[in-house]
């Protein structure tokens, strides 16, 4: 039994980890010549943390990222709105990680060399089409740089785990046409700065139409007693705005958005200081996709950004691709590597993602920054005076629940891929 996975990023990573763990063959193409931490800081939930660390990674994310205490949402006059104990701190059995998404990948991609060795994950290696037969794919692979062929490699299944971009969705949807813009642009960053609030917490400022995010991505602090403090810029641009192609290392400008975000020098953070002092900053509009219909072709299916990309909204992203890489995993030990586990599979993850898609794109628990910007535009005293208690903890709690991370829910729920202890400590 051989799984062919199309992406090296975190969700093909994992599900490449997870087949190892219950002793099937994986092999991983990726399309760039070489897998390198790009990106900035991501969240990962403690629904997906779990499963990492039922990988044997504790350690590893221990070592490179933060244990998240707390979240906070404030108004763009930096006046409180919301707050939440996570991970830990707020009762679950796990932690969150607020870490650098390239470092993520980068231990998914130690761990996997080290595991499955280097002669599995194959770069240069881009998709271009696969045949089927009553008892496997084939798969054929060029190289993207030169453009002559890769080779052509056989498996029982092939799972897309290409991201937003993949080539595999493209064949089976050739008329999607490029992700949706709606009209927000990002600005982001790595800033070294001073430690913030509880020093462990990730903040949300402003609503809808301007808003800023940031959180610490290294534990320690450098000699200089500086955090890494990874920063997130977003407004929603006007309709005569120009959108370019999303890319993660597109130089930002910071005359294009600095001015916005002039004024936001709050007592406990200097919003302009992070983003003049950041060395290097990046933008890209926030898109998304349509869900579709249908993610299972006989052997083929989608899974992570190439299944069901979503707004960056609610730290779910990448915890979602890892959600799905246990899930395939789980059902190829029950069912074997056939279509019938890819069918199980999409009949838990689809309508589950497909809900947290549209929720995400009506801003999710952050919707209660737009409340209050429309309800208190010239700012307030206490957060009660504009919206109650029970309409704030029950915005929280509803998004908790369409993204599959209640703190009793979860702490209940016994590991997706159930394993013997001999085999799971081995991981």
């Amino acid at each position: 039994m051989t799984i062919l996975i199309a992406g090296g990023g975190i969700g093909g990573l994992t599900l490449a980890l997870s087949l190892h763990q219950i002793g099937v063959a994986a092999r991983v193409f990726e399309s760039v010549s070489e897998l390198k931490p790009l990106g900035v800081g991501i969240n990962v939930l403690p629904h997906a943390v779990r499963e990492l660390i039922e990988l044997g990674l504790l350690d590893r994310l221990d070592a490179a990222g933060v244990r998240t205490k707390e979240l906070a949402y404030f108004s763009k006059h930096g006046k409180p709105i919301w707050s939440e104990p996570r991970g830990l701190e707020a009762g679950y059995k796990w932690p969150q990680f607020s870490i650098h998404r390239g470092t993520l990948q980068q231990i998914l991609l130690d761990a996997a060399i080290e595991r499955l060795g280097r002669e599995n994950i194959l770069t240069s290696h881009h998709l271009t089409g696969w045949t089927e037969s009553a008892d496997g794919v084939r798969a054929e692979f060029i190289d993207k740089a030169t453009g002559k062929p890769a080779g052509t490699y056989e498996g029982d299944l092939l799972i897309a785990a290409d991201g937003i971009h993949s080539a595999v969705r493209e064949k089976l949807y050739p008329q999607e046409g490029p992700p949706i813009w709606n009209g927000r642009i990002l600005w982001r960053g790595v800033t070294a700065a001073d430690a913030f609030l509880t020093g462990r917490t990730m903040i949300m400022a402003g609503h809808e139409i301007l808003k800023f995010v940031c959180y610490p991505i290294s534990k320690s602090p450098a000699t200089d007693g500086k955090y890494q403090i990874n920063w997130v810029a977003e407004r929603h641009m006007p309709p005569t705005w120009q959108w370019r192609r999303e890319d993660y290392n597109r130089t930002a400008k910071l005359d294009e958005f600095l001015p916005w975000f002039k004024d936001w020098k709050f007592d406990w953070l200097d919003v302009p200081g992070l983003i003049e002092n950041c060395p290097h900053s990046y933008e890209y509009p926030l898109v998304d996709r349509d869900p579709v219909a249908q993610w299972t072709f006989g052997r083929v299916t989608l899974m992570g950004d190439a299944a069901h990309p979503m707004y960056p909204i609610g730290s779910n992203g990448a915890s979602q691709a890892i959600l799905d890489a246990r899930v395939i995993t789980r059902e190829i030990l029950a069912k074997g590597a056939t279509n019938a586990a890819l069918a199980a599979y999409e009949a838990e993850r689809r309508p589950a993602t497909t809900d947290l898609v549209m929720l995400n794109r009506r801003n999710g628990p952050e919707q209660v920054m737009q409340l209050v910007e429309e309800r208190a535009p010239g700012g307030y005293k206490i957060i009660t005076d504009v919206m109650s208690q029970q309409e704030l903890e029950d915005i929280a709690a509803n998004y908790k629940r369409v993204a599959g991370f209640q703190v009793e829910g979860l702490n209940a729920k016994p590991p997706i891929v159930q394993l013997p202890d001999a085999r799971r400590a081995s991981a």
